[in-house]
Order: C-alpha cells, then sequence, then structure tokens
C-alpha cells in the first residue's frame, strides 16, 4: 500500500509538471458605438384655415356668405385677450419644437462617427 502512495504523492506534489504562471497584459480596445440615426419625422401639415374678423358693422354680411357658402351658420368665437394668449400659446410651443431639434441635433452629433466628426 505504501509502495502505490509513493507515485501517487509525488505526482501530485509536482503538479503534473511545473509551469510559472503566464503573465497579464491589459490592452485597452476602443470599440466604436454603432447606434444608428433615426430619421426625421414627417413635416407638419397644416390645412388652411379661414379666418373672419365679425363685428357688429359687418355681422349681417357675413352671416349671409356663410349661410351662401356652407348653409349651416355656427360661430367659433375668441375675445381680443383670448387671440393675444393662443399666439402667446403657439409661440411658447415653437420655442419647445427648436429646443427639442436643438437636444436631437446635439444627440446625434455625439453619437456620429469619429471619421465624420473628423471631416466636418
Amino acid at each position: 500500500m505504501k509502495l502505490l502512495m509513493i507515485p501517487s504523492l509525488l505526482l501530485l506534489l509536482s503538479s503534473c509538471g511545473y509551469s510559472p504562471e503566464p503573465k497579464v497584459a491589459v490592452q485597452t480596445n476602443y470599440v466604436e458605438r454603432s447606434i444608428p440615426l433615426q430619421s426625421a419625422p414627417d413635416p407638419v401639415y397644416m390645412p388652411e384655415v379661414e379666418w373672419y374678423v365679425v363685428n357688429e358693422d359687418n355681422l349681417d354680411e357675413f352671416l349671409s356668405r356663410v349661410n351662401d357658402d356652407v348653409g349651416d351658420v355656427v360661430f367659433i368665437s375668441i375675445t381680443p385677450n383670448g387671440y393675444e394668449n393662443l399666439a402667446l400659446g403657439i409661440a411658447e410651443l415653437r420655442r419647445y419644437i427648436q429646443q427639442q431639434k436643438e437636444i436631437i441635433a446635439y444627440y446625434e452629433e455625439a453619437v456620429a462617427p469619429v471619421s465624420d466628426k473628423v471631416t466636418q
């Protein structure tokens, strides 16, 4: 039994041959991002809207013209202060859209390939 243990102990102690630990080399590889750019959305189509300014002086003329052209007379009215607020709201909407476009342009520039940035 001792004779069988001696070769197995020698094999165990020798660890099947000695080889030094390989040296670890650290190498940094830069990987180009590949984020696909999305196409711009379709432009906004705003159909034409007819505006009429109606007051006490031209009310009868307006009613007869609308009755002849359309048939039904329907009023959607807005006060001068309401019109001003509508204009301010549209201006605020334009500002918001412009800022969103600038943010999108910033991110498109940030994810553009490096070769494109050098040529610009």
